[in-house]
């Protein structure tokens, strides 16, 4: 895929939904961090409904860290891996408490830093909550981007280098929410809805369904 049909990917992905954005709900850069973490191997529809109760009790760290572990599981028990992700939510908030003052804070690294926080929730924090123009790869994204010919690549990282080298300025800071939104209601894994799709004639996948 050449320049100009990026380009104009990104544009009619732009005029479709101009303000573009997470799904999952949140009101802070903390519980937007929780969030994300639960959202790892989970549907964000089956986050919100967890984490609507949860943040009632415990919307800072400070909270989280009071209402402790064990009482943390029993809100998002219904969420897979739901064991490993409440000790490392307690465990990040506990740094966040002692070394960055109760906030999350705006770095990479220091993001890196806290329990189940890896390079693509780094990225979905930077990107949502403080507008960094970063692309969180996840499998919806790596399928759209190695499908459609837009920045194909073997692994995720390849993956987001690509698409921050090839994505217009202009689109870089809500490309990640058009990509997962396209990956996740229009070019599924299964089935992808190429009838309906926006950006068909553009993209270069070889095996598009006719209805």
């Amino acid at each position: 895929m050449n320049a100009a049909r990026r380009a104009q990917l990104y544009r009619r992905l732009a005029e479709a939904n101009p303000a573009p954005t997470t799904e999952l709900n949140y009101r802070s850069e903390f519980e937007l961090l929780v969030s994300v973490i639960l959202s790892a191997q989970a549907t964000d529809v089956s986050v919100n409904k967890a984490t609507a109760e949860l943040f009632l009790v415990a919307a800072t760290p400070a909270a989280m860290l009071e209402l402790g572990e064990e009482h943390l599981k029993r809100y998002i028990r219904t969420i897979g891996l739901f064991n490993s992700k409440a000790a490392n939510i307690i465990k990040a908030c506990r740094i966040l408490v002692d070394e960055h003052g109760g906030e999350v804070p705006r770095h990479r690294r220091a993001l890196e830093a806290l329990p189940g926080v890896g390079r693509k929730t780094a990225n979905v924090i930077l990107n949502t909550a403080f507008g960094e123009p970063t692309i969180a790869v996840d499998t919806h994204i790596f399928r759209v981007s190695n499908r459609t010919g837009l920045a194909p690549g073997k692994n995720v990282r390849v993956v987001e280098d690509k698409l921050l080298r090839f994505t217009p300025d202009e689109f870089r800071k809500d490309a990640h929410h058009w990509l997962i939104l396209h990956g996740r209601y229009v070019c599924k894994a299964h089935r992808p809805a190429c009838p309906e799709c926006q950006i068909s004639d553009l993209c270069d996948y070889r095996d598009k369904t006719t209805v």
